[in-house]
């Protein structure tokens, strides 16, 4: 076994890009691969979505009292091959845009599409953002840098509303062990999903728990992710965002065959803590979530719990979703010594003979919340419902719609406002070459 391709690390230089670029069309004889291997696809997303605050706030300071929109989005993504030899060079290429379908001033910034330059309030006729992303190969080790979209515990990226959010920076990957994946990362940008523009990297700020406008240099990230066997697998994660906080993160999945069914454990601890000059503040929690479900035929019930130990809500990334099983359409459940529980059913009608065909429901409550600057015990509940059908032959196959829906309430207004929400996707996936 080759020894593993640690040479390069997330510490990159800036020309790290331009010169991977030159490497793989400056040797056209060793790439063959680099093209036979390329492939591309498009995805069109069409998105509805209308959000109806239920608060009676109609002069709320947060915003209107309802967002609606529709857009139509398009991305393209381009993954070549590696160039041959022992180190091969790649390119990949992420490009996107957003078209306004419909929209008004004031039912704008639900998140489809950005800020209209010429009304603070409306949004912008369309949008569009493209990256570019070096990689290298070596052994079983990739290393990219560029536009990435993470998808690791600590920082995966959201894709909930039109276009993903974008990350920019290095990761790398190696799978040198048997059953042992290690990822290293270092993000310093992020492109939000409604927007054009690369910002630095920052907290989020979800119901003022931490200052909006407190940005980091940048973001690094440790993990390895061991399968013990078929059953059963380890995870460990650690991250930094320098001068703000610092996190932990150790997970098990475990799914054992019971009777005729399969039951399914999924548990989770994150540690976080304030880190360096603690620019965001003091940072004190830990988040314990576990979900167990029972899969038998079509069915799967679930039931869930999540808890919230220290002085602060849990904190992530803005632009990504925070790692936890009550993380729900709406709401993440992850205030100050938050306490929540969920209940899920999921139903796959591919069992009574219709293929494509899937739906679920969820219910999670949470209560304990430390509200700032009040003595109220916060309290709030969402209840979600979505139906999905996947085209399965004939002109439109593999075309995708899904149905969303959701209702959040809470006793404390002032910071999360009663919603009604409803999210309309068809989406379809072809392939360029």
């Amino acid at each position: 076994m080759r020894p593993p391709f640690f040479l390069l690390t997330p510490r990159l230089v800036p020309g790290f890009g331009a010169l991977a670029l030159c490497a793989v069309f400056g040797a056209p004889l060793q790439a063959a691969g680099f093209i036979e291997d390329s492939h591309a696809q498009i995805e069109a997303r069409t998105v509805y979505f209308n959000r109806d605050f239920r608060d009676g706030h109609t002069s709320n300071p947060q915003g209107a009292s309802k967002r609606e929109e529709s857009a139509q989005g398009f991305i393209f993504n381009l993954k070549s091959g590696y160039t041959e030899g022992a180190v091969g060079f790649g390119v990949d290429a992420l490009g996107m845009l957003g078209i306004k379908l419909d929209s008004s001033a004031g039912r704008s910034n639900s998140g489809l599409l950005p800020s209209s330059g010429d009304h603070p309030r409306g949004s912008a006729d369309q949008y569009a953002k493209l990256g570019l992303t070096a990689k290298v190969r070596a052994s079983e080790s990739v290393l990219k840098y560029g536009a990435l979209l993470p998808d690791q515990p600590l920082l995966k990226y959201n894709d909930g509303r039109l276009l993903p959010t974008m990350f920019n920076g290095a990761q790398l990957t190696s799978n040198e062990f048997k059953d042992l994946t290690v990822t290293a990362a270092r993000l310093d940008k992020y492109t939000a999903r409604d927007s054009t523009d690369p910002q630095d990297i920052r907290v989020h700020c979800k119901n003022k728990r931490y200052a909006c406008n407190v940005t980091s240099d940048h973001f690094d990230l440790y993990g390895l992710d061991y399968t013990i066997n078929e059953r059963l697998s380890a995870q460990y994660q650690y991250a930094q965002l320098e001068d703000i906080y610092r996190q932990h993160f150790f997970g098990v999945l475990a799914r054992q065959p019971l009777g005729t069914g399969v039951l399914k454990a999924d548990l989770r601890l994150l540690s976080s803590a304030d880190s360096g000059a603690a620019r965001a503040g003091s940072i004190d929690n830990r988040a314990l979530s576990g979900m167990l479900g029972y899969a038998i035929g079509g069915h799967t019930l679930s039931a869930g719990w999540q808890r919230m130990l220290g002085d602060n809500a849990m904190p992530y990334l803005d632009g990504s979703n925070p790692y936890l099983v009550n993380y729900l359409q709406v709401n993440d459940f992850a205030a100050a010594q938050e306490r929540s529980w969920q209940l899920r059913y999921d139903y796959d009608f591919k069992a009574i003979g219709l293929n494509g065909l899937s739906f679920l429901t969820r219910y999670v409550s949470g209560d304990q919340i430390k509200v700032p600057g009040s003595e109220l015990e916060g309290k709030e509940w969402e209840r979600d419902s979505e139906l999905k059908y996947v085209v399965q032959g004939g002109t439109f196959k593999d075309v995708s719609l899904r149905l969303r829906s959701a209702t959040y309430r809470s006793n404390y207004a002032q910071f999360a406002r009663d919603m009604d929400e409803t999210r309309l996707i068809v989406s379809y996936n072809f392939s360029v070459f």
